[in-house]
């Protein structure tokens, strides 16, 4: 969608730092971080979310659990707002569709390296 993750900065421990910023056509730049408040290796990711011009009042709390069953994974984000006001300012965002577009390009990577690794889909 002319979106580019320029910035990538991970800190993957708890108590470490993580930084994301995109750019978009026409100057467009999206910046937000936070910290990593739990991590169980294959299990689960805790961390904090703040962005930098931000469109809700506070930050967030994410959780992203991964669940192996028969040789799939799934992975379930949950993010819980400072407030009801926050969650519902965010509902009424198109963050759904960015969500979307990133689980699409994760989806087309992980196809191309299963591809190249030779196993199946």
């Amino acid at each position: 969608n002319g979106m580019t993750l320029e910035v990538c900065d991970v800190d993957l421990r708890v108590g470490g730092a993580y930084r994301y910023v995109w750019r978009g056509p026409g100057g467009f730049e999206m910046g937000m971080g936070g910290v990593y408040k739990e991590i169980v290796p294959a299990e689960r990711i805790v961390s904090t979310e703040k962005f930098d011009q931000s469109w809700y009042p506070g930050g967030a709390v994410g959780t992203v659990v991964f669940t192996e069953k028969d040789g799939r994974t799934t992975v379930t984000t949950d993010i819980l707002y400072d407030t009801k006001d926050a969650r519902d300012a965010v509902l009424k965002s198109p963050m759904d569709q960015g969500m979307e577009a990133g689980y699409q390009a994760l989806a087309a990577l992980l196809s191309t390296l299963r591809m190249e690794s030779g196993v199946a889909a």
